[in-house]
């Protein structure tokens, strides 16, 4: 009788990065590239640019590189012209990773008119592959083209683990994750035993309890561990909240909720989308009506709030902006 081969499993890198940087932009930028960080205006609301990222690489290639992402940003030196973030997450080698990040800049590029900065996380093991630039030669020499741009490496983060352990930033326990679940595939009691120790180092970083639930989930997705070792963690986890009077949400408790979890991700996006227009709309109109705030919190359309948004940032009044939300609640 031939074996049965175990189910490996898999841990969710690129899903986790997402979240990751959907939940903690700015905390992103000031914990990796914190000359970028400081170069934005924060006062201003980020946008996130993923659907036009997924039009600009095709819906293929989109699936395939569901970390790389967009934002739209407005730099400190109140300059007109805005910025967008292009950012890659990568876990493994790639030879052509330069040139990708040279051709998704030029897409970028291309569909804005903006200046586009690329930054790279590599979170692979080949302590010599760091690609930084792009070049291209042709006619001895006389046509070339170049682009150089910033990486950091999540194994130079090793040597700096005592480092990691005291920061408070979520992209430090992120780090931590990432690391240990490379160095534990194929060992899932030496991963739960790592896994144990971040989510309990959550508890001594004065977060609210909030923050822990956030980043919890952060931990659990991307460590994952065979059903019969997370059912062991689960149970431990939960005696250990009890100890300190909290309760947080596990991945499996999130995949007995799978049911609803589309209607979940719809209405995120569509709060979201509100929150971003009345955000832009109090930095440049100082104070928004109650019965505007209302009527744009009445919109169930994403296309048509997407538009609002966008209109938010150029519009000349409140009042052009209620006639376009009132053309926007006929077409609800």
């Amino acid at each position: 009788m031939t074996p049965k081969k175990k189910k490996k499993t898999n841990a969710d890198f690129d899903n986790t990065w997402k979240e990751a940087l959907r939940l903690y932009f700015q905390a992103f930028l000031l914990f990796f590239f914190p000359t970028v960080h400081d170069i934005i205006d924060w006062n201003r609301q980020h946008i996130s640019l993923e659907s036009e990222m997924q039009q600009m690489t095709g819906e293929s290639e989109a699936a395939k590189r569901i970390t790389d992402k967009l934002f739209q940003v407005w730099l400190r030196s109140g300059e007109p012209a805005w910025i967008l973030i292009h950012i890659e997450i990568q876990s493994q080698y790639e030879a052509d990773f330069a040139d990708r990040i040279y051709y998704y800049n030029c897409l970028a590029v291309g569909q804005y008119g903006r200046p586009v900065i690329s930054v790279a996380i590599l979170g692979d093991e080949i302590e010599s592959w760091r690609p930084r630039n792009y070049q291209y030669t042709e006619a001895q020499g006389d046509y070339e083209m170049k682009m150089k741009f910033p990486i950091a490496k999540l194994v130079d983060y090793e040597s700096r683990w005592e480092e990691l352990e005291a920061s408070t930033n979520p992209f430090a326990i992120m780090v931590m994750a990432h690391l240990k679940t490379k160095a534990t595939q194929g060992l899932p009691q030496e991963r739960l035993r790592w896994k144990r120790i971040l989510a309990r180092s959550l508890f001594e970083k004065g977060y609210s309890a909030e923050e822990i639930r956030r980043q919890f989930q952060l931990i659990d997705r991307m460590m994952a561990l065979p059903k019969p070792v997370q059912r062991n963690f689960k149970t431990e986890m939960e005696r250990y909240q009890e100890e300190k009077e909290m309760r947080f949400m596990s991945q499996i408790e999130l995949m007995a909720m799978e049911d609803g979890i589309e209607e979940g991700i719809q209405r995120g996006i569509l709060q979201t989308l509100r929150e971003n227009a009345l955000d832009i709309l109090q930095k440049r109109f100082s104070e928004v009506p109650p019965e505007l705030t209302s009527k744009l919190n009445s919109l169930s359309d994403a296309s048509s709030l997407k538009e609002l948004m966008l209109q938010a940032i150029d519009i000349s009044s409140l009042a052009e902006f209620e006639q376009l939300l009132e053309s926007g609640e006929e077409a609800n």
